[in-house]
């Protein structure tokens, strides 16, 4: 996910997006450790997308 398409989310919109995404995150992770996934680098995308989503919503709790 872009940055563009993170700042178009509205924030408590955002939150939940997070708690998802660290969930399937999660879920990936313990499916990889079990049968590796064809492409391991989802992980690192994920990770860097969810970090991405946290630090826009940090953002925007530092502009209030």
């Amino acid at each position: 996910m872009k940055i563009a398409e993170i700042k178009e989310i509205a924030t408590n919109e955002l939150a939940e997006r997070i708690e998802t995404e660290v969930a399937n995150y999660n879920q990936m992770v313990l499916n990889h450790s079990v049968s590796p996934l064809e492409n391991s680098a989802q992980i690192k995308e994920q990770r860097r997308t969810i970090a991405r989503m946290k630090t826009e919503l940090r953002q925007r709790e530092l502009n209030k």
